[in-house]
């Protein structure tokens, strides 16, 4: 269940891969936003709330965290686009945007990739916090111990210090964590067509997880047009601005 503007709950969106938060128009485009490893869907409610009522979010809710914990986690991008594909064949009624961040960005130009196959082509793709696909670089975040991992998130700062602090809290979310950080880390771009949707790349300027250069090579992966936008902060600047983020979402989207 979800919490919407109002105070009052609505069931989630779809069978268990989507949240919806806030209703929208009748006819406002849609936009589906994917998590960072071990995020959740919820991470994505403030975007909601900035674009409602002029557009609808769609936050995906990946296995094996919050209300789906009793679930197996999916480590591979390809699999999670592959599920999120199939889940969005009924919700086509209106134009369809994709948003990632980090991990979640790669998920969803995998997911642009198959919709455009089926010749559903996306309104728009947004990626955030992450580098071009064709720019490998395997970390070994997900092969590295416990402790080794909580650093990595510390220095990030993505996760609340209390749960980075709390053994029992933290037992709980890094099975879900190391399981994203695999898929992420192993994930390898198939050079196939570009896409034909436009693409827009947005980054904090003090992002230590890729280079300028990496994220100018989104470029290459579409003839849709591209455009890249720079923010204040680090691989977490969204949190300080979801209403700038939600002014280029309307921009983009008309």
């Amino acid at each position: 269940m979800s919490e919407t503007a109002t105070g009052t709950t609505m069931p989630a969106a779809g069978t268990g891969w989507l949240r919806l938060f806030h209703r929208a128009h009748t006819d406002a485009p849609r936009l589906v936003c994917f998590p960072h490893a071990g995020g959740a869907a919820s991470f994505y409610f403030p975007l909601s709330a900035a674009l409602a009522p002029s557009a609808e979010v769609l936050a995906v809710q990946y296995p094996g965290r919050q209300d789906r914990r009793g679930e197996p986690c999916v480590d591979s991008v390809p699999a999670l686009a592959d599920a999120v594909v199939r889940e969005l064949r009924q919700w086509q009624d209106r134009p369809l945007a994709l948003f990632g961040h980090s991990m979640g960005a790669s998920v969803a130009f995998e997911v642009a990739r198959r919709l455009e196959a089926e010749g559903a082509v996306p309104a728009a793709l947004f990626v955030s916090g992450r580098r071009s696909p064709r720019m490998v670089r395997d970390e070994g975040v997900h092969r590295a111990d416990d402790e080794a991992l909580i650093a990595h998130l510390a220095r990030l700062s993505g996760t609340d210090d209390r749960i980075l602090g709390d053994p029992e809290l933290l037992e709980l979310i890094l099975p879900a964590m190391r399981a994203d950080y695999r898929a992420a880390e192993t994930y390898r771009w198939t050079p196939g067509p570009p896409l034909r949707c436009p693409l827009s790349v947005l980054t904090g300027d003090d992002d230590p997880q890729f280079s300028p250069a990496e994220a100018r090579d989104w470029a290459t992966h579409t003839t849709g047009g591209h455009e890249l936008t720079v923010l204040p902060g680090g691989h977490f600047y969204l949190a300080s601005h979801w209403s700038r983020v939600a002014e280029l979402v309307r921009a983009r989207l008309g």
